[in-house]
Formats: C-alpha cells, structure tokens, sequence
C-alpha cells in the first residue's frame, strides 16, 4: 500500500484497524480527529441518495454513534492527510467550493469523495496487484475476525463495529466465536493436563 495515494492508504488503514464502513470513512471530518487521545469520533456517514446524489446523513441518534480509539500508525497517516488537504487547499482556494466541511477525503475543490469513488479504486487495487478480490466492505469482517482471533471480548468488537446489539455481532460471527471459544478451551485443558502431570 505504501506506492498508493496517501488517502487510500489512510482510508484502508481505517477500514481495517478500526472496521469503519465505507460511508463512515468518507464521511470523516478533521474535527472528528483526537489526535492527543488517539480517537475519532463517528457521528455521521454518506450515502447514495436520490438520482446518485451523496447524502450525508447525521448518525448522532443512532447507536452506531461511536468513539474509537485508533493506532498510533493511523494517528500519524490522518495527521499527513490532514496537512496534505489543508496545503492542496491554500494553493487552489479559488476552486475551493467546500465551505461548510472539512472533509478528511476530499477532491481538490474540497467536495467529499463520491460513495462509489473507494470501490471502483478497490477492485483496480486489487485487480492491478493480483490480489484475490473481495468486496470492500469484506474488509470490516476480516477486520472483526482476527479480533475475535486475537480473544478481543464480543462487546468491544461490537462497539467498534457499531452495532447495535451485541446479538448482532454474534449472529455475524457467531463461527469465528465458537471457533475462539474452543480454542479457549483447550488452553483452559492444558492447565488441568499440567496440574495431573505435577500431581
């Protein structure tokens, strides 16, 4: 990733550390960013509307509004987006149209990226570098599967994922967390293995 346009390493990095849905990502704004407690908030998202036109819908009401913490690695690539689309700005103000956002994914008027921009950018990504295509939005579940692989509790991942139930969460990967639960287990069975053996 590290030959591609910042903004799409960015934009992977958020869609794979801290499972952000498309819309989430394109919706970001750089006064949701923390930069001093690593964290960003998500409170709206954009989507197609009517005749394709974007819509960017306010999920402050919803319950997949939502603070999460971001890597430190993240942290540093948002910071040089942020200074890279603050000097793409000086230096085009008189394209700028944007006046009421200040999009962490933006063109060079300042405008958001459209809804379909990251996808079509995905499937030539993938396809360009022999990569087994999966949908983008896959990303968040191989993203919610190696935390559960990592023993991450259930409620964490279903908070970061913005669910709005954690039953949700267990539907979706329900396989994953039996698999997990019995790799605990055994590991459970391995201390009572060590304590025979000492006896």
């Amino acid at each position: 990733m590290s030959d591609e346009p910042l903004h799409w390493q960015v934009f992977i990095s958020l869609a794979l550390a801290c499972v952000f849905r498309r819309g989430e990502n394109l919706a970001l704004e750089a006064n949701k960013i923390d930069r001093d407690n690593k964290q960003v908030t998500i409170d709206q998202t954009i989507g197609g509307g009517k005749e394709w036109k974007p819509k960017i819908k306010d999920k402050k009401s919803s319950p997949s509004t939502r603070i999460v913490s971001v890597p430190e690695s993240v942290i540093v690539l948002l910071k040089k987006l942020y200074i890279s689309n603050s000097r793409m700005g000086n230096k085009a103000s008189h394209l700028w149209k944007e006046k009421s956002h200040n999009w962490i994914f933006c063109n060079e008027d300042g405008t958001h990226f459209y809804p379909t921009t990251p996808t079509t950018w995905w499937r030539r990504f993938t396809k360009r570098k022999g990569i087994r295509h999966i949908r983008l939005h896959d990303l968040r579940h191989t993203s919610a599967t190696f935390l559960i692989n990592q023993g991450v509790h259930a409620k964490i991942i279903s908070e970061r994922l913005g669910h709005a139930d954690i039953r949700t969460t267990m539907d979706t990967y329900g396989h994953a967390l039996r698999s997990a639960e019995q790799e605990a287990a055994g590991k459970i069975d391995t201390l009572f293995t060590r304590k025979e053996k000492a006896d």
